[in-house]
């Protein structure tokens, strides 16, 4: 008997359900407040002054950041779990692309943390004048943003499939799907609008924040709230598995 059977999906779906509130909290401070407080947009000097002045807090975001891509591992495999009785070739497909989002959210550490080093004042970086330093500073964070956009793409691909298992899952409202939709919408459109296009930032910027809250927290409030139809949902893996006996657990 596989361990999805002897373990009830409640508790997969109250895992999931915790680990997204860990990786908002995380994103909330290394990819909102931290940058929003430090990052100087077009003024490479304050930047790198407000670092070196705050440099404890700089390392806290980078430590965030990595709690961040190393829960989103975890949830990446407990979705797998809960949707795969739905299809387990797109359920793959779904893991796959947020699992290609969390190496890019990984290089992403790298980036900053490489900025950090270039404020670090050893001495192989005498060969730069400090205003290049701090222009390389402000470069890094420049392809910080870059690499969003990129990682953007792939959880705008995980999405999509996420929201056509959710709805065909039959043990989640219908709803949910069609929420998570217009989720994939948002960063689809946030990546490849600015890809296309230079000032798509300045006229949409709030449109990924939008559409990624009203889409994604219906879901994951649900999972760690309401969780699973346990029946149907161990209808659904006998049916994709057949001559499994249903194994029905509490609620």
């Amino acid at each position: 008997m596989s361990d999805t059977t002897q373990t009830s999906p409640q508790t997969y779906a109250r895992a999931a359900g915790i680990t997204l509130l860990v990786i908002l909290g995380c994103a909330i401070f290394s990819m909102m407040y931290v940058p929003s407080t430090l990052i100087v947009p077009g003024d490479a000097a304050a930047t790198a002054a407000n670092i070196r002045a705050s440099e404890p807090l700089f390392r806290m975001a980078l430590a965030s950041d990595a709690i961040l891509f190393l829960a989103e591992i975890v949830l990446t495999v407990l979705l797998y779990v809960l949707l795969k009785p739905v299809s387990k070739t797109l359920a793959l497909v779904a893991t796959f692309a947020r699992l290609a989002m969390t190496v890019m959210q990984g290089i992403n550490v790298v980036v900053n943390f490489t900025a950090l080093v270039l404020l670090g004042g050893a001495g192989y970086l005498t060969v730069f004048e400090p205003d290049q330093l701090n222009a390389l500073v402000l470069v890094l964070f420049e392809a910080h943003t870059c690499g969003e956009l990129v990682w953007g793409a792939f959880f705008g691909l995980h999405c999509v499939v996420l929201a056509w298992l959710i709805y065909k899952s039959g043990y989640f409202p219908r709803v949910l799907g069609i929420l998570m939709a217009v989720a994939a919408f948002g960063y689809l459109a946030d990546s490849f609008g600015n890809l296309l296009s230079a000032g798509y930032d300045a006229r949409f910027a709030w449109l990924v924040s939008v559409t990624g809250f009203a889409g994604e927290m219906p879901f994951f409030l649900w999972l760690l709230i309401k969780g699973v139809d346990v029946p149907k949902w161990h209808g659904r893996v006998a049916a994709s598995s057949p001559g499994t006996v249903p194994v029905q657990t509490r609620r």
